[in-house]
């Protein structure tokens, strides 16, 4: 059973046969909400809205270390994460679907590992690679079954938010070598890596980023309100098409 992990602009799934809700309750304090367990496309999976089933909850506000812990609860084979992210590299515009393989991390703050705390011993997770490059060939092969194209590969970079960049925040980020940026991807990704959860990121570009294309003198949250509303059918058909593959 994959766990699908809900972004902006996915707070529910279209299509999702809800058979049940679970409060889990963790060592970390309160999920972003109840874990749903149901159906879809007649495979089971769970699902969670990381920004609340209401969207009330901002980046940095995120319980990601209780999110984490309430999934690997249920004995998951693999988070699926969804993100709206923006454009750095000028040829990724928005519609444009991306599976990275990298991330850089400019958070502070976060809560951002299992390892600490009284008496529990120091430890290092590799995390060279931190998506799971399986889970990401899985992605990509969903992707290709519905006829859709995913850039396969890239470095995702993790802002602290709620505000979007600047442009001369992008251009450092360009420097440092990320394609994409987004505001949920860390400490996400490295807390599962604790756990041993395998996870993959399914990003759609919603907005070119500050300073760049389209996006050179202001960002159109207009154009990220549509391109969301038509990008996300696309992105629950590549999950449909992912849990069916998981489970033949």
């Amino acid at each position: 059973m994959y766990a699908v992990l809900g972004g902006s602009g996915l707070s529910q799934l279209p299509g999702f046969e809800i058979t049940m809700r679970k409060v889990q309750r963790t060592p970390y304090g309160e999920p972003s909400g109840a874990l749903t367990i149901g159906i879809l496309a007649g495979h089971e999976i769970v699902f969670l809205a990381r920004h609340g089933y209401g969207h009330t909850i901002a980046p940095h506000q995120i319980n990601y270390r209780a999110n984490i812990w309430a999934l690997s609860q249920l004995n998951i084979d693999g988070i699926l994460s969804v993100a709206s992210v923006g454009g750095i590299r000028p040829d990724l515009k928005p519609g444009q679907l991306v599976v990275p393989d990298q991330i850089l991390d400019y958070t502070h703050g976060r809560s951002s590992t299992f390892f600490e705390g009284d008496n529990q011993a120091v430890q290092h997770i590799d995390f060279t690679w931190p998506y799971d490059q399986a889970l990401r060939t899985s992605l990509c092969l969903a992707a290709d079954s519905v006829g859709e194209q995913v850039v396969q590969g890239g470095c995702y970079a993790c802002t602290q938010g709620p505000r979007l960049e600047t442009a001369a925040e992008v251009r450092r980020l360009a420097r440092d070598g990320a394609d994409i940026v987004g505001m949920t991807g860390m400490p996400e990704a490295s807390l599962a890596r604790e756990l041993e959860i395998p996870y993959a990121h399914l990003a759609l570009v919603v907005n070119q980023a500050a300073g760049v294309g389209e996006s050179a003198q202001e960002i159109s949250h207009a154009q990220i309100s549509k391109t969301v509303h038509e990008g996300m059918g696309r992105v629950m058909g590549i999950i449909k098409s992912m849990v069916q593959l998981h489970d033949e």
